[in-house]
């Protein structure tokens, strides 16, 4: 644990949503179970900045949940979903927005609960999200499709994970990467490339996709 005199100096990160809508969702609930779910969950995560702000915690920096109805795990999974312009499945993909809007909302609460800390919201759908609208621009390339998979039009089995052996018409197959990884928005289906994550990182770090909108840098500052 840190020395107490420097736990208030401390930036705590949080990256929360995307297992929270998508375990639930593969424990076969609807989208409308789900929705119903985000206020408790969001209440949670609120009770344990008040828990870490009572320990001494003052500085927030706070992720939104990812665009999930971009992810080849969901377009495999639920292959009659609607689309939207780019491909990705909106009813998923407006489920997270669901969640993103309570997120906000409960952290514009904790800013007026408490004005001696510094909370910050990171819009980090939205940096994502303009990897599936301007892949090419950006320096990537079929952002739908699974960099370590196998099968299907998103090469993405639930039963062929990155790294396992497979059989396949009685030949056994690893499971292995695409040829250039740096230029592939998902890994394996579920998580983001380390070039994917390089991209929202530049992005969101600038405080353009902040809310109050603070880079990085000036986030984590001695008090």
């Amino acid at each position: 644990m840190p020395r107490e005199e420097t736990f208030a100096k401390a930036l705590y990160t949080f990256d929360i949503g995307q297992n929270d809508l998508t375990q639930s969702l593969f424990l076969n609930m609807t989208i409308v179970q789900v929705i119903a779910t985000i206020p408790d969950i969001v209440n949670h995560f609120s009770n344990n900045i008040k828990n870490l702000y009572s320990l001494g915690a003052r500085l927030f920096w706070v992720y939104n949940t990812r665009p999930i109805g971009c992810f080849p795990q969901i377009l495999t999974s639920f292959p009659s979903a609607k689309k939207d312009s780019v491909g990705c499945a909106k009813p998923y993909n407006r489920l997270a927005q669901r969640f993103n809007a309570e997120l906000k909302n409960a952290l514009a609460r904790l800013r007026i609960e408490f004005p001696l800390a510094t909370i910050v919201y990171v819009d980090l759908y939205s940096a994502l999200y303009s990897l599936y609208t301007h892949p090419t621009k950006n320096g990537f390339e079929r952002p739908l499709v699974a960099c370590c998979g196998y099968g299907g039009k998103y090469n993405y089995g639930r039963d062929a994970a990155c790294g396992e052996t497979i059989n396949v018409n009685g030949k056994n197959i690893m499971v292995g990467s695409c040829k250039d990884p740096s230029v592939r928005v998902s890994w394996d289906g579920v998580h983001f490339t380390e070039a994917a994550n390089k991209f929202a990182f530049d992005l969101v770090s600038s405080g353009n996709f902040s809310n109050p909108p603070i880079p990085l840098k000036l986030a984590c500052h001695p008090r």
